[in-house]
């Protein structure tokens, strides 16, 4: 490797001539030789294929090319011989990756000030002027000593970016004085503080995992800033200055120093890839970038013999990342425990739990370093007593480093050891903390080697465009969300779900379809079947009690059964209430469904879960509750019901006798089962003294389902309506949620859409005016449609396409005819099928508009002359497809 430094820096010196008189080519001939020995590096770099053996010696060769260019520019910079040129921060440690800055400290003695000299100040400048002229990305400052040591002293970023200082060249009496007086001043436990606090805010800022999709392999959990603040801290206290200086000092294993060495040198490989790759400073592997860093490791899709892919490049790489990433966390959480265990050496008193544990200042602690290759079974019993035990806020540096080392008797025979079965269910039954211990036992990589099914999808990333966790972090996402509805100080969040959870039995069955509900996830087929089987496997290994078998194995298969319903069908159709329960069965099982629903879908993504979808699952509910109590859907009764609460509701407003028959007369039945009694009489209130008229009518108002606008639009029907409003709010910044389109016995339309902008709340009132106005303007100007926009689509939706899919086809009446939409998400989608639709004079009677993240899925039900026309039928299609490809 640094066969290729030395002649670079041969050629730099060349090329300067060692002469510090300014000439018109001289730094252009050092920028050259700089740009040419940092290319030969990085050729090197693409050379080692997915090895990572050479990274530290490379990015070490990177740092002493840098040095050479450095020194070379300094020499003709003229600066007076008592000042020093320092490195800081990462070019201090004596790495550079890539495209990251060249840290720089001008160091001058407390005589000498730049703003009092202004000769020295030009030459200050002309020499960081130069280091870009030759191509050094260079962040720089300059200070006085005194100036370092108070900065230091007030900024923990300052004192940490000092702490790794190096001389690159200048005066070596300075730079000596500089470090014996800032080690002097160092206060390590106060830097100890102050850097895991800073940690911990990071670390919040990335949702505290290392498992997002699209994670920074530098400063997320488990990135290489995590191993950086050991050493610090380390380096702060005294305590060594590389993972084998931590090791002969006892605050690492040799295993351990080996551990994170390695997964060390993965991370460091993958960023200086991501850097080339880019061409740029990357620290992200975005979703643009990670299957060119994957394949520049050799990586490439598995295939399957039909050609479908199995696990792309970039898959292969992540799920590398992220179980690198997990060790990383794990050993800095060990290793700083050590650290600070040695800062504080008055031991606090251990007080037992049992013969084979004790309590020590809060944390879990083994009696004996070997316990668990003694006794595998306390493994698990660990975790049980860290829910169970009060007071217990984690393990003890000790304990973690047990369980790390403890692998090996983690084997088939402890998976299949009756006792473990128990503990384990003990745990599912417990009435708190399963969160956490749950949470703990995936970071310490016990549940997956306990769980070997789990295992298989640790760290597998989802490419459905709505999903923002791997699989495994999903699936503990959803466990929170469950226990949460069972904790009473949450019970403002849902209190409809936290209402049910109160009067639910045994909790342990929505904890255990929760960890089992995506399990099969990648596998190919149906993951809801092939969970349901393993699921089937797991209670009868544990001995669950038959009956609660019989429904965790229901809320397994069907976890997805009233999302689709809800957000896809006509909940206004008796037939499908009536369906739904038969599938459902009884009033335990739709509650279990029920909050396993909103559980799973929360905890996909904080874009997905809405009000709306919200409001649709719980009509739902209370919907198939009726009809289980034995209360057959009865339109008529329904009908009359919601037309008596509208009544009462419409009393409070003082309108003339008998107001609402006007409007009523020209509504039929489908109106009255699709719109609930709050909205019908809104609608009443404002749209009854304008039966008739010619005038566009459109009022807004706060969605009452506590998010967006609803807005409701009153106008003569007219082919190209639908397609007009949609073309509004798409132009206006409108997301549609659902739109409920009616047509009037006299013609009118009458069209209700829940509508939502990144603007609300706090300007709802101007934002209800505005759509009132610019609307009805809107439907009443004449002329052509004018084309769809073709906005932007998200890096995610270019990087993982989802082929559009156009499905039409006639109901279970034959009667009209349903379109099913599949596309990936963009701002005038729904403008772009309206207008298809408008062209071709097809009427729209529902529109079930669905989106998830960053996909919708769209249903519309429609009639028309040209649909009973297979050669039309196939030109709509074709038209529907084009129009909503991305």
């Amino acid at each position: 490797m640094t066969n290729n430094v030395i002649p670079a820096q041969a050629e730099i010196q060349a090329a300067g001539a060692l002469d510090s008189r300014p000439r018109g080519n001289d730094v252009a001939s050092v920028r050259e030789a700089h740009k040419a020995g940092k290319a030969a590096l990085l050729a090197d770099l693409q050379a080692e294929g997915g090895s990572t053996r050479t990274i530290k010696s490379l990015l070490q060769a990177l740092a002493h090319h840098a040095d050479g260019t450095l020194k070379l520019l300094w020499a003709r910079a003229g600066l007076p011989a008592g000042v020093a040129l320092v490195a800081v921060g990462g070019f201090g440690r004596g790495e550079l990756f890539p495209h990251s800055d060249v840290d720089v400290l001008l160091l001058m003695p407390d005589g000498i000030r730049c703003d009092a000299d202004a000769a020295l100040q030009q030459k200050v400048e002309n020499f960081i002027g130069s280091c870009w002229d030759a191509g050094l990305e260079i962040g720089s400052s300059v200070r006085t000593l005194e100036e370092c040591l108070a900065q230091a002293a007030g900024d923990v970023t300052v004192q940490t970016s000092l702490l790794e200082a190096r001389l690159v060249t200048g005066s070596r009496k300075l730079f000596t004085t500089f470090q014996a007086r800032f080690r002097a001043q160092m206060e390590p436990r106060a830097f100890f503080v102050a850097k895991t606090l800073e940690m911990r805010q990071r670390h919040n800022k990335f949702e505290n995992t290392p498992y997002a999709l699209e994670p920074n392999c530098k400063e997320s959990p488990g990135g290489l800033r995590d191993l950086q603040v050991i050493l610090w801290v380390a380096n702060a206290a005294g305590f060594g200055r590389s993972w084998d200086e931590l090791a002969r000092n006892g605050l690492a294993t040799a295993f351990e120093a080996r551990q994170i060495k390695r997964n060390e040198a993965l991370l460091s490989m993958i960023r200086a890839r991501l850097h080339v790759v880019a061409g740029r400073r990357e620290d992200r592997l975005v979703f643009d970038l990670q299957n060119a860093v994957a394949e520049s490791f050799g990586y490439s899709a598995t295939m399957r013999t039909d050609g479908r892919i199995v696990a792309r490049a970039s898959e292969r790489l992540m799920k590398r990342y992220y179980w690198a990433a997990k060790a990383v966390a794990q050993l800095n959480q060990i290793l700083l425990l050590n650290i600070e265990e040695r800062l504080n050496p008055a031991s606090p008193e251990a007080r037992p739990i049992n013969e084979r544990f004790f309590e020590k200042a809060g944390m879990i602690e083994v009696a004996s370093d070997d316990l668990y290759v003694k006794h595998a079974r306390a493994i698990l019993e660990t975790f049980l007593l860290y829910q169970s035990t009060p007071g217990i806020k984690g393990l003890s540096a000790r304990t973690l480093r047990a369980l790390y080392n403890a692998r090996k008797v983690m084997d088939a025979g402890f998976r299949n050891d009756p006792e473990n079965h128990k503990t384990f269910r003990a745990m599912l039954m417990e009435p708190r903390g399963i969160t956490h211990a749950m949470r703990l036992m995936n970071q310490t990589s016990i549940l997956g080697r306990y769980l070997w099914v789990f295992r298989r999808i640790v760290g597998q990333m989802q490419h459905d465009l709505f999903h923002v966790y791997t699989v495994d972090q999903h699936i503990l996402m959803v466990l929170r969300n469950v226990r949460r509805f069972f904790i009473a100080e949450h019970a403002h969040e849902y209190p409809f779900c936290s209402q049910l959870a109160a009067g639910w039995d045994k909790p342990y069955i929505l904890y255990a379809a929760a960890l089992f509900h995506d399990i099969a996830k990648g596998r190919g087929g149906d993951h809801s079947d092939l969970g349901a089987r393993e699921v089937r496997r797991f209670c009868r290994q544990h001995e669950i009690d038959p009956e609660d078998c019989k429904l965790i194995e229901f809320l397994v298969r069907q976890h997805l059964a009233m999302s689709r319903v809800a957000q896809k069908e006509d909940l206004g159709d008796p037939e499908v209430i009536r369906a739904f329960a038969a599938r459902v069965g009884n009033e335990r099982y739709l509650t279990a469904l029920y909050l396993l629903t909103v559980a799973d879908i929360r905890g996909t993504s904080p874009k997905v879960w809405n009000a709306w979808k919200g409001k649709l699952l719980e009509d739902l509910y209370r919907a198939t509750l009726r009809a289980l109590g034995g209360a057959s859907p009865d339109p008529k009764a329904e009908i009359e019901a919601r037309k008596r609460e509208a009544l009462v509701q419409l009393q409070l407003f003082a309108l003339p006798f008998e107001a609402h028959k006007k409007l009523w007369d020209t509504l039929d039945v489908g109106y009255f089962m699709r719109h609930d009694a709050n909205d019908i009489a809104w609608h009443t209130r404002h749209l009854s003294r304008h039966v008739g008229s010619a005038k566009v009518i459109v009022r807004a108002r706060l969605s009452p389902v506590g998010e967006g606008l609803q807005v409701v639009v009153y106008t003569p029907d007219q082919p190209d309506l639908f397609a007009r409003i949609c073309g509004y709010f798409d132009q206006a910044g409108f997301s549609i949620l659902d739109a409920k389109i009616h047509t009037a016995t006299n013609g009118y339309a009458l069209d209700t859409f829940q509508v939502v902008t990144a603007m609300m709340p706090d300007h709802y009132r101007e934002l209800c005016s505005m759509a009132e106005s610019e609307l009805a303007a809107t439907i009443a100007a004449a002329g052509p449609l004018p084309p769809p926009s073709r906005g932007r689509v998200s890096r995610r939706v270019k990087s993982f396409p989802i082929p559009p899919r156009v499905d039409l086809r006639p109901d279970e009446k034959a009667q009209r005819w349903l379109l099913s939409v599949s596309a990936s998400d963009r701002v005038g989608l729904l403008y772009s099928i309206a207008r298809v639709l408008a062209n071709h004079k097809l009427n729209l009677q529902l529109a079930k508009v669905t989106t998830l993240g960053e996909r919708v899925e769209d249903i519309f039900l429609i009639d028309g002359p040209e649909l009973q026309q297979n050669k039309r039928q196939l030109e709509i299609e074709t038209e529907l497809l084009a129009a909503i490809a991305s």
